[in-house]
């Protein structure tokens, strides 16, 4: 089913960029403003003025981030600070990071995949997308034809490939071997066997791939291909475009970790905010808990053994500005099916970003679908602390903590051809932009 072959990585130079960690850097879609411009002032080098260029007020058609990240990757291939590999490869990587204080490593291939339709039901998707992201990823695309990160996806690896790879590198120096500014080690190996190119794309023809993150990047890559497609008499069925750059991670990998993100409220009426509990009590038993604002910490220690993880129990942590105690919701029995009947498919109802977003947004708080993709009124966040912290503070008007999806939610959901709501998933750690990258010019 799934195509995946080797192909020939561009990489940066260890003879000319010394610290490979000075100039790889996070997705871009996780990298703040800041963050962007301490990077660019990091490394002249750095992945982030190819995958997100800043924009000036005097930008034009012909001089704009995207034009100026082609210009940057043409003239680093010229100056080899990034060299293309002379020979296919598979790319294996691995990154050791902590997870609740303990250390654990997850294991990913690099390969070119095939571009298939999500309806062919052989690369699925589990998340809605943002037309603008799209379109602001496809003038890059065009503009560079290049993929600079990986999309991410996972796999059901019942016949150990990664094992194989892995026993095929134990003995084999990295071309890498960095720690990032989180602290994770990061590692990354070459293979370059033409049989285990092989045993790798047979075992993978049988195999679905389930995006984990980067539906922006594959849906963009998809409309790259028909561009190509409709503006290219020539294109043809071996052009590079009919293939994306993916990171594949086993899903029996333990270090396959997936995090929470959590909803973070601005704007909302105090009228509201203070009637929102005797409304949510028809449909949850509430349990409230006093706490120190000035000890997020504590705080956060002890919403931890309240929401401990409980499977189809839908419990949300709920904090609201100006208020010395936080409430913990849990779900009542049979209300995702009493409330919406069959307008919910069964599986979406198990998940408690559905009950989030279904039951509390919009049924109790009253937000509609241009609400629901509001980032002004919807921010998010990984951190159970800034979560805590937004709404102590004051900077938020309420906070919402999630226990978080699993992955064999995000499978169901996607071979049953179903979509969840955006921020559903957060594949911690995200794969590193610029470890390799691809050309997509013939």
């Amino acid at each position: 089913m799934a195509e995946i072959i080797p192909f020939q990585g561009i990489l940066y130079n260890t003879e000319k960029i010394k610290k490979i960690s000075d100039v790889v850097t996070p997705p871009y879609d996780v990298i703040s403003v800041k963050e962007r411009d301490a990077f660019y002032e990091r490394h002249p080098n750095s992945v982030v003025r190819l995958d997100k260029g800043k924009a000036t007020e005097t930008d034009t058609d012909q001089d704009n981030p995207h034009t100026r990240a082609a210009a940057y990757f043409q003239n680093w291939l010229k100056d080899k600070i990034l060299v293309e590999d002379s020979d296919p490869a598979l790319y294996l990587t691995a990154v050791e990071f902590n997870v609740s204080d303990k250390p654990v490593t997850r294991f990913g291939l690099i390969a070119r995949v095939r571009l298939e339709p999500f309806d062919k039901g052989i690369v699925l998707p589990h998340e809605k997308t943002f037309s603008k992201v799209k379109t602001e990823r496809l003038e890059l695309i065009k503009a560079c034809h290049a993929n600079f990160s990986q999309i991410f996806s996972i796999f059901s690896d019942q016949t150990n490939i990664l094992g194989l790879l892995t026993s095929c590198v134990e003995n084999m120096a990295p071309v890498f071997d960095f720690k990032d500014d989180a602290g994770h080690r990061h590692q990354l190996w070459r293979i370059t066997d033409p049989l285990i190119h092989q045993k790798v794309s047979d075992a993978f023809k049988e195999k679905k791939l389930f995006i984990a993150d980067g539906h922006h990047r594959y849906e963009t890559a998809l409309n790259y291909r028909k561009w190509l497609i409709e503006n290219n008499s020539e294109f043809t069925s071996d052009h590079p475009a009919n293939y994306t750059m993916m990171y594949l991670c086993s899903i029996q990998d333990p270090g396959l970790v997936i995090l929470p993100t959590h909803r973070l409220l601005t704007t909302i009426l105090k009228e509201t905010r203070d009637s929102f509990l005797q409304k949510a009590e028809t449909f949850f038993d509430i349990e409230k808990h006093s706490f120190d604002p000035s000890d997020p910490i504590s705080t956060q220690q002890q919403l931890h053994q309240e929401m401990a993880i409980t499977p189809g129990k839908h419990k949300f942590g709920v904090f609201i500005k100006n208020r010395p105690e936080y409430y913990i919701l849990k779900l009542k029995p049979g209300v995702m099916d009493n409330v919406f009947g069959s307008e919910i498919e069964a599986p979406l109802k198990k998940l408690d970003v559905i009950v989030l977003t279904r039951l509390i947004f919009v049924k109790l708080l009253g937000f509609d679908d241009d609400m629901l993709d509001d980032h002004d009124l919807i921010n998010f966040t990984s951190k159970e602390i800034n979560a805590i912290t937004a709404a102590t503070t004051g900077t938020h008007d309420m906070a919402f903590i999630l226990n978080p999806t699993t992955n064999e939610q995000v499978t169901r959901i996607a071979e049953k051809g179903l979509i969840m709501p955006r921020k559903s998933t957060y594949y911690f750690p995200k794969a590193i932009s610029g470890q390799v990258m691809r050309s997509l010019t013939p």
